[in-house]
């Protein structure tokens, strides 16, 4: 079996999804199903149960998977000491995020500290982007890579690995008649004024503030946030409310705002993305060492309360 086979199969058993492997490796999905028709031809069973609704490992799968995994990280960690040694990796990489996020929940700690021991004489920082412009700071050159939510569908930049999937949940203030419920739904919104942000694609705000309910009643559009801390104060005062990730209740705990599950709104994930053209060895080598690291944190999929 050839390295891109497993690391195919071994993406396939992660993301359960044909479409977001293809999406992660930057193939096709038809490609992806090649590779799997191919390994399950030479084990002479099946991997995966496909249906229209889902895709789970088979028996045979879980077995190989188990055995795949490890020997798989030891190869490709063993491959980037290798190349390190070879030619090292110097310069600054400058990482874009929002807040505190790559340092809570979602931790990314643990791939960045792995990061500087394979790499010694590359320098990390840290710079701040705003949700409501998420891709200003890359295209304007002061950040290298930023993480950022999904989808981002935009022809200069490059979609690298996954790093983690949060749950949407909907910010208040503490007064609002939302504020003591244990869940909302997206229906719900149509009887609320979400913010607006000032830069940033329709349908990057689509995921977290809806244009239309379900049923396809408008929602009400309030004012034009250019920073996180207008987002905050905004809602705090009552004026709106937004729709965040799980995360914010964890880092912006104030006794002013309120925090509810939306329980029938898609797990939002997110990624790294750098711009295409100023892809360097440096941010090549970084997202090579997040892309194992990379896990679901938390069950996105796991049932609210209504």
């Amino acid at each position: 079996m050839e390295l891109r086979d497993i690391e195919i199969f071994l993406t396939l058993a992660k993301e359960l999804h044909f479409g977001r492997t293809a999406e992660r490796l930057r193939i096709t999905p038809a490609r992806v199903s090649q590779s799997i028709k191919k390994q399950e031809r030479r084990i002479g069973g099946p991997l995966f149960d496909r249906t229209t609704r889902a895709v789970r490992l088979t028996p045979v799968g879980e077995q190989l998977h188990r055995e795949l995994d490890a020997g798989y990280r030891q190869i490709v960690d063993g491959i980037e000491a290798a190349s390190v040694a070879v030619r090292g990796t110097t310069g600054t990489l400058t990482l874009g995020c929002m807040g505190p996020y790559p340092f809570g929940r979602a931790s990314l700690v643990d791939a960045i500290e792995l990061f500087q021991s394979r790499h010694p004489k590359a320098r990390m920082q840290y710079r701040e982007i705003q949700p409501s412009a998420p891709l200003d700071s890359l295209r304007c050159g002061e950040v290298d890579v930023a993480l950022v939510w999904l989808p981002v569908h935009e022809p200069d930049l490059t979609v690298g690995p996954v790093t983690h999937i949060s749950r949407v949940w909907l910010m208040v203030d503490a007064n609002h008649p939302f504020a003591q419920r244990v869940s909302v739904c997206l229906e719900d919104l149509g009887d609320c004024t979400v913010v607006a942000g000032s830069s940033i694609p329709r349908y990057m705000e689509q995921a977290l503030n809806p244009y239309h309910t379900p049923s396809g009643r408008p929602i009400a559009r309030g004012p034009v946030m250019s920073t996180w801390q207008q987002v905050l104060y905004t809602v705090a005062s009552g004026r709106c409310v937004a729709g965040v990730v799980e995360e914010v209740a964890d880092h912006y705990p104030w006794p002013s705002l309120a925090f509810i599950p939306v329980r029938d709104a898609p797990p939002c994930r997110f990624a790294l993305i750098w711009r295409t053209a100023a892809e360097t060895p440096l941010i090549r080598a970084f997202a090579r060492t997040v892309s194992p690291a990379g896990a679901t944190h938390g069950d996105p999929g796991a049932p609210v309360r209504p």
